[in-house]
C-alpha cells in the first residue's frame, strides 16, 4: 500500500494489531475498522498509541487489513508510526498479524498491544517493564476468558482459555530483546507447521512458555477497557445508546 514507510531499526518497538474485521461491533464496522471508532472523542487506537508515544517507544508498526486505507491519517499524525499490511488477515487468525510484522521483534525490545483498546491511562507502560510481561488484571471467581496461571515465583506457565481466581489478559504485552528474538523465532516454525492458520499469537507463546521468561503487570480496571460489542462501547460513551434502539 502506498502508505506504508519503509522499516527502520529502532531501540525500542511496539506492534499494534489493528487488521481484524471486528463483526463483533457491527453496524459500526461496516464502515469503519473497529480500532478507529472513536469513544468519547478519541479513537481507540490512538489511546494505544498515545500510551505508547508517552512512554518513549521510538518505532510503533500498526498492522492493517480491513479498510487499511483508513489507518494512513496515523502516519502523519505520529512520526513514530509505519503501517504493515497483513495480506493474510481474511484467511488466518491474529497470527498472521504478528508474523507481519516479526522483524519488528527481531530487532529488539518490543511492546506487542491491540488495537481494540481505550487506554484511560497514558502513562500505564511507565515505568518500562524490567522484564518480558503480559498485563493483566486480577479478577476473583471464574471466567471462560484468556487468562494466566502463574508458578510460586510469579512466572506464567500457562496461557489460555478459562479459569478462576487469576488474572485474565487485557491485550497488552511487552518482550525483553532476548525473548523477542526468541518470539520471532518461535513464530517463523510455527508457520512451517499445518494448521496454523488458526492459531492465536498467544498460543505460539504458551507452546514455548517454558523458554520465555514472562511474569504479569498488573493493572487495574479504570486504566484500560477492551470494548467487544455495542452494547459495552454504549456502556462506556453514551453517544451510541441509540445503536442498542435499532
Amino acid at each position: 500500500m502506498a502508505c506504508v514507510k519503509g522499516s527502520n531499526a529502532e531501540k525500542t518497538n511496539a506492534i499494534i494489531m489493528a487488521a481484524g474485521l471486528g463483526t463483533r461491533m457491527a453496524p459500526l464496522t461496516k464502515t469503519t475498522p473497529k480500532p478507529l471508532i472513536s469513544v468519547n472523542g478519541t479513537p481507540m487506537i490512538e489511546t494505544v498509541i498515545n500510551a505508547l508515544v508517552t512512554a518513549g517507544v521510538e518505532r510503533i508498526s500498526v498492522v492493517v487489513g480491513y479498510l487499511k486505507e483508513q489507518f494512513c491519517y496515523l502516519e502523519e499524525r505520529y512520526p513514530a508510526v509505519v503501517l504493515v499490511e497483513n495480506t493474510e488477515y481474511l484467511e488466518k487468525n491474529n497470527i498472521s498479524s504478528i508474523y507481519a510484522a516479526v522483524d519488528v521483534l527481531e530487532q529488539g525490545a518490543t511492546f506487542i498491544c491491540e488495537a481494540d483498546l481505550v487506554i484511560s491511562d497514558e502513562h500505564i507502560f511507565q515505568p518500562r517493564p524490567s522484564r518480558s510481561c503480559y498485563f493483566g488484571r486480577k479478577f476473583s471467581g471464574h471466567t471462560g476468558d484468556w487468562v494466566f496461571d502463574l508458578d510460586d515465583s510469579g512466572k506464567i506457565v500457562r496461557i489460555g482459555k478459562g479459569g478462576s481466581d487469576t488474572y485474565a489478559m487485557v491485550g497488552l504485552s511487552y518482550f525483553s530483546a532476548p525473548d523477542a528474538k526468541r518470539l520471532a523465532r518461535f513464530m517463523h516454525d510455527a508457520y512451517k507447521e499445518t494448521g496454523h492458520e488458526q492459531l492465536f499469537w498467544d498460543d505460539v507463546v504458551n507452546n514455548h512458555i517454558a523458554e520465555l521468561d514472562l511474569s504479569i503487570h498488573p493493572v487495574e480496571a479504570q486504566q484500560i477497557a477492551e470494548l467487544d460489542s455495542v452494547a459495552e462501547l454504549a456502556a462506556f460513551d453514551h453517544g451510541y445508546v441509540y445503536l442498542l434502539r435499532s
